[in-house]
């Protein structure tokens, strides 16, 4: 196993252990952190509104006697609180779940800006956290990101970060915090832990037309080791992770973990993983790059996130896409949704690809802003404003 910044290159995320009925196969469960474990992998990613994950990863660890061997990861809800009461109360309950005294990474989840940090510090989060760090309960802070590269450097340099968790792979080297935001927090030293490495699967499973490119450039590699290879080869990527549901997945990804090191792709296997992308790019709606040259939006509208998840319902699918196009415009503290837009263009005068971003933002509003949307909304806003 390679290892970065002292934790595996391969991260064993636990939001989608093996199932059995109406929960997990507790059996199987322990049967693949077990070996894990034992291959090197050391980090395990979880979060409070995981379904019966923190829980399921505590009595693991626990029965196996190997926590102190291993680094825990999980996620604070700060939309879900207005203290450091209601914190406290939460963190400690995560504590209890997963049958520890301390957590080794400590995300902000689902922050998207730093208007929403600055929220979070008036309410008393920098006081608890730091108080929580000086005792050991949490070793290192962090946060999970959705949104632009843009405001992803601000929320770099707004805090001295531990480490941040982004989503990332080759479709969205130029989206979200992208090749750009990664190579940012390299400058600053922060480590960097990879989600969505397979954009929820879909990357593991592509048009058959890129993937002959792909098997006659590396016959012996699977579509999902394209993903995991190209991650791999970034220096700037600590740890990457996978919801291995299932031993023959985690076998596979911990020997393509152990093989490839920063720098091992050729420049063959880049010009044929380049050559894929253009035929998964056909499905793509708005060649929107997201340069950000269309922001800020007069009417706070995330013009390059309305147009990802746009792009992205194309190709992930409905459900994911409508997922991140929430998390991205309406868990913000200054909403940022499609139907915002006054249609006064000065969006459009600035956009280097000549974008018609007015017509298109139609689009996501028809495609997005419904009903569930907005009743989404109001509860969400309803929670934070209590």
């Amino acid at each position: 196993m390679i290892y970065r910044h002292g934790q595996s290159l391969l991260g064993f995320g636990c939001m989608r252990f093996p199932r059995k009925g109406n929960g997990f196969n507790m059996e199987e469960v322990e049967k693949e952190i077990a070996y894990a474990h034992k291959m090197g992998v050391n980090y395990f990613d979880t979060a409070y509104i995981y379904p019966g994950s923190e829980e399921a990863l505590g009595t693991v660890l626990q029965k196996l006697g190997i926590r102190s061997e291993v680094k825990i990861a999980t996620k604070l809800p700060h939309y879900m609180m207005k203290d450091p009461a209601e914190m406290e109360k939460r963190f400690q309950e995560q504590l209890k779940r997963l049958k520890t005294d301390y957590v080794d990474n400590f995300l902000m989840h689902m922050l998207p800006d730093t208007t929403t940090w600055n929220v979070l510090l008036e309410r008393g989060v920098l006081d608890w956290v730091e108080e929580k760090k000086e005792s050991g309960q949490i070793r290192n802070v962090g946060f999970s990101y959705h949104g632009s590269s843009v405001a992803f450097i601000e929320l770099l340099h707004a805090y001295d970060w531990d480490f941040c968790q982004i989503q990332y792979n080759y479709m969205d080297e130029n989206a979200q915090a992208g090749r750009n935001g990664l190579n940012e927090a390299a400058k600053l030293d922060i480590p960097v832990i990879i989600m969505e490495p397979l954009r929820g699967g879909k990357l593991a499973n592509l048009p058959p037309d890129a993937s002959k490119i792909l098997k006659e450039a590396q016959p012996g590699w699977s579509d999902a080791e394209w993903s995991f290879r190209w991650l791999f080869d970034q220096q700037a990527v600590t740890t990457v992770l996978s919801g291995m549901n299932s031993m023959e997945m985690l076998s596979e990804n911990i020997r393509i973990a152990s093989e490839a090191d920063a720098g091992s792709l050729t420049g063959d296997d880049r010009s044929a993983l380049e050559r894929a992308k253009q035929i998964i790019e056909k499905s793509i709606k708005v060649p929107c790059t997201g340069c950000s040259y269309c922001m800020p939006c007069p009417a706070g509208i995330d013009i390059p996130g309305c147009f990802r998840c746009l792009n992205a319902s194309a190709i992930d699918g409905y459900a994911n896409a409508f997922r991140e196009y929430f998390m991205c415009t309406a868990l913000k503290k200054k909403p940022a949704y499609a139907s915002l837009c006054k249609e006064c263009g000065a969006c459009e005068k600035h956009c280097p690809q000549h974008i018609p971003i007015r017509q298109e933002l139609k689009k996501v509003k028809r495609k997005f802003d419904n009903p569930v949307f907005h009743i989404g909304r109001f509860f969400t806003r309803l929670i934070g404003m209590r």
